[in-house]
């Protein structure tokens, strides 16, 4: 098989000198379009990353030469490194020698010694290649190669393959590392504050203010449940509370800032372009699918949370000691809040709300009366839904 030798350098410079990517999607892509204009015969490629993630094992992009979509992702749960599949994955094979790993597939003698060769065959491959990109840091990642030809691979298609790999490593290095930092951001920040952090506002005292709706959770008698369970169902049922609140508040638009101990905070920021009625709704909306799902779940004894809900001006950036910073909301509309949970204790109800939030959801609310609060002079009205 003939390969353009001047096609291929051209490929190489593209991938070293290029001075910013797409994105992986379209650097995969224009790469095997490359590599296909210069004579090379590819079926499938993929490549493979591993990622710090709470959930997913890593992602996979993989372009197909039938494919409408020239890209696909595929992202494996963690639990997937526990599965046979996995360990008797040529991936696996490779992070531990470190060698690239190929099957000719049409050799009558070729090995069949992982279980995605049969997969391989059935799909039309005669040749499978699977290379490492080996990381700065030490890491190792990898790219697989597969052919439908004939013949297979020839010695120039594989000599094309290791003349692009390690410029790609460097390309695929650069997008990983923004990957795991946006990834670790939306994890233990949140995804706006991530994206706020990662466009440069990391000085302290860097604050904006905003106009939000705050929600502050608070998990019902965790501390008696603290004091007579052992850690491990301690930490079970906080997980299972958040795996309620975070999912509700996210599907609603909001932004979970932080957990503090068994409670959380999250805010719905109000852009310019959107209504302040439909805010609240929203966040009313979170409120109720979290405390209706924790009464239905099977914990013994059952999950129960009060929730408090109020609209107001508040400082959100960067707080803290010149060395440790916290991107959260702060401010006295964010201690209300706070405050109200007392209210929501008092009488009972799963969820209360500030005179401002339930002016601006119009009905639907009743009153419970007026609370002195710890902080604030005089006393405030405090609303609930109606039952």
């Amino acid at each position: 098989m003939s390969v353009d030798q001047a096609k291929i350098d051209d490929t190489v410079h593209w991938l070293v000198a290029a001075r910013s990517f797409a994105g992986p999607r379209e650097v995969l892509d224009e790469l095997c379009e490359r590599l296909v204009a210069a004579g090379c015969r590819l079926h499938r490629v993929a490549v493979f990353l591993r990622t710090l993630h709470p959930n997913v094992m890593g992602r996979r992009y993989q372009w197909r030469s039938d494919g409408e979509d020239a890209i696909d992702i595929l992202e494996p749960p963690l639990s997937f490194v526990d599965t046979d599949e996995f360990r008797a994955s040529p991936i696996l094979a490779l992070r531990q020698s470190g060698e690239p790993i190929r099957r000719r597939l049409i050799d009558p003698d070729c090995p069949n010694d992982f279980a995605i060769l049969q997969n391989l065959r059935d799909d039309g491959v005669t040749d499978y290649l699977l290379q490492p990109l080996h990381f700065t840091n030490g890491e190792l990642q990898s790219i697989s190669w597969n052919s439908a030809a004939p013949d297979g691979f020839s010695p120039a298609e594989l000599a094309a393959f290791e003349a692009v790999r390690q410029p790609l490593a460097r390309a695929v290095e650069i997008y990983a590392l923004r990957l795991t930092a946006v990834t670790l951001l939306d994890t233990y920040v949140g995804h706006g504050a991530g994206e706020q952090i990662l466009t440069g506002r990391i000085e302290r005292g860097d604050l904006q203010e905003i106009e939000a709706v705050i929600l502050s959770a608070d998990l019902e008698d965790s501390t008696g449940f603290s004091n007579s369970h052992d850690g491990g169902a301690v930490v079970a049922r906080l997980n299972a509370f958040f795996d309620l609140l975070v999912p509700a508040i996210q599907a609603q638009g909001g932004e979970v800032l932080k957990f503090i101990g068994d409670g959380a905070l999250a805010i719905f920021p109000l852009e310019a372009d959107q209504d302040t009625r439909s805010r609240c709704a929203a966040a009313l909306a979170a409120a109720r699918a979290t405390t209706a799902a924790a009464v239905a779940t099977d914990c013994t004894p059952p999950l129960r949370c009060r929730i408090t809900l109020h609209l107001g001006p508040v400082l959100y950036g960067n707080v803290g000691a010149a060395g440790r910073l916290d991107f959260t909301a702060v401010g006295p509309a964010v201690n209300l809040a706070s405050r109200l949970d007392g209210v929501a204790k008092a009488t009972g109800r799963a969820i209360v709300a500030s005179d401002s939030f339930a002016a601006t959801i119009g009905d639907g609310f009743e009153p419970l009366g007026e609370f002195a609060l710890q902080g604030y002079a005089g006393t405030q009205p405090v609303f609930a839904p109606a039952a």
